[in-house]
């Protein structure tokens, strides 16, 4: 048998059942994987290899069942085990979660083993895996660049061949620039799509949402359906799909109207050749395929305003952030507890007044019907049903270029196209679609009509039969 850890988790499942590997042989090979390549990306910082492996005995159904996964250390707790959220603070105090997240209880349903928790950057607050409190992860495909953040360690422990699906969560990108950056599959779903709770009701004015990082999109699909759905007092109901996700692997596409957008969207944004690239590269991939491509999309998008109103959302939730960590223990956080970016950020969210905020909020919800226009016109136009932009405004950057104190204006370079999806909800897509002239992966970003999972599955599954990319390794490869 060829190695199995080169295979999605979809086959690896399928040899389960079959009876050609067991959940613990499989389980053990992909401990052994992580194992060699750790030391290299410092990817998984909280190992649980002795609990995987029971469980891995005791392994019995689902769709998923004895197919090892990573879990990010944000959310997806797992009640009397290790949870810091990239924090210094609660690494010091060696805390444990204290209840079991809803999605880890689905993960569980459905059947996988997690063999560890995976490097985040403090509270999920900026894109790349660089923590004080771990260090940085480092990409498979050259260590000396970033895996993207906030999932950084999950993507990374992927994109090296340990696992085929990672856990992964997104505010403002921190599923699909993973993705770009270490090669990967990331969806975005739908605002509400996979519950928060119970810790949470929604994060970030609904932008926070649940997911995975994979290496095939019929993986994707059929973790979206494990993980989809309703849980009580969810304040988010999204429509329920018509049919399950993996059943839209290889359904027909039909002919869509594609809009590209390769420029930068907000001021200072980078205009790189690469993005350019890989964004003409797919109009003509789709065109290939029969799509209706021209460059168009949402003119609400090009509306400078939308940065600072984003920025008043993420700073209100960071500095909730910290208060409810010093009522939970009794203390004042410094910038000993907590980096001195994400100290400031919560300064800036106390000194902003209730109104002030809410006034964003309105901003927000005006602005998003205006976009979200473009997909759904109120009018006789013709609607687009999909919006293709690069994920990130070009390749991975080198570990320490966005986590220093002059990092700002190199982070207002790159993140040009995810956040903007996580205030409308729409669903987003990174593929990988591209690879840099220096070598490294980048992807470009496939955006849907509200709810629209389907469409983008489809899609996806498409792109990937006329440019699999399921053969690439990365220098660091388990």
């Amino acid at each position: 048998m060829s190695n199995p850890l080169d295979l999605d988790a979809t086959a690896q499942a399928e040899l389960v059942r079959a009876g050609n590997i067991s959940a613990t042989e499989l389980v053990d090979l992909a401990i052994a994987a992580v194992e060699r390549v750790n030391p290299q990306l410092n990817a998984v910082i909280h190992p649980r290899f002795e609990r995987a492996r029971d469980e891995a005995k005791a392994a019995r159904g689902g769709a998923f069942a004895g197919v090892p996964i990573v879990v990010k250390d944000l959310n997806c707790s797992i009640k009397g085990e290790q949870y810091h959220l990239g924090t210094r603070f609660l690494k010091n105090r060696k805390y444990v979660a204290t209840e079991d997240s809803y999605l880890y209880e689905r993960l569980c349903r459905a059947g996988f083993i997690t063999i560890g928790r995976t490097n985040v950057p403090e509270f999920g607050s900026t894109i790349t895996t660089e923590p004080l409190a771990y260090g940085p992860a480092r990409n498979p495909w050259n260590t000396e660049h970033s895996t993207g953040g906030s999932s950084g360690g999950s993507a990374a422990t992927v994109g090296a061949g340990c696992v085929a699906v990672g856990h992964a969560n997104d505010g403002g990108g921190s599923i699909r620039i993973p993705a770009s950056e270490c090669g990967l599959v990331g969806l975005k779903p739908s605002k509400g799509r996979v519950s928060l709770g119970p810790a949470l009701g929604e994060s970030w004015l609904g932008g926070v949402v649940e997911g995975c990082v994979t290496r095939s999109v019929r993986d994707t699909a059929a973790v979206m359906d494990a993980i989809s759905g309703y849980e009580a007092g969810d304040p988010n109901t999204p429509p329920l799909p018509l049919r399950p996700y993996a059943s839209e692997v290889g359904a027909d596409v039909g002919k869509l109207r594609v809009g590209l957008l390769s420029g930068p969207l907000l001021p200072g944004g980078l205009d790189h050749p690469d993005a350019r690239e890989s964004i003409v590269a797919t109009g003509k991939l789709l065109e290939s395929l029969g799509h209706h491509v021209e460059v168009a999309h949402p003119t609400a998008l090009d509306d400078a305003t939308f940065g600072d109103m984003f920025l008043a959302v993420v700073i209100a939730h960071i500095a909730n952030d910290v208060a409810t960590l010093e009522k939970q223990f009794g203390v004042s956080l410094t910038t000993d507890d907590i980096e001195p970016g994400n100290h400031l950020m919560a300064q800036f969210g106390n000194a902003t007044n209730v109104v002030t905020y809410l006034q964003a909020v309105t901003w927000l919800y005006s602005w998003s019907r205006k976009v979200v226009s473009w997909w759904l016109p109120r009018d006789t136009a013709k609607p687009f049903d999909i919006l293709v932009t690069p994920t990130l405004a070009g390749p991975p950057p080198k570990i320490g270029e966005l986590s220093g104190d002059d990092s700002t204006e190199r982070l207002r370079e790159i993140m040009q196209y995810t956040a903007q999806f996580n205030m409308t909800g729409q669903p987003a897509i990174s593929l990988p679609l591209h690879m840099s002239k220096s070598g490294l992966p980048m992807g470009v970003q496939f955006v849907g009509a509200p709810y629209r999972e389907d469409v983008l599955i489809r899609l996806a599954a498409q792109l990937e039969a006329a440019a699999p990319w399921a053969a690439r390794r990365p220098a660091v490869h388990a």
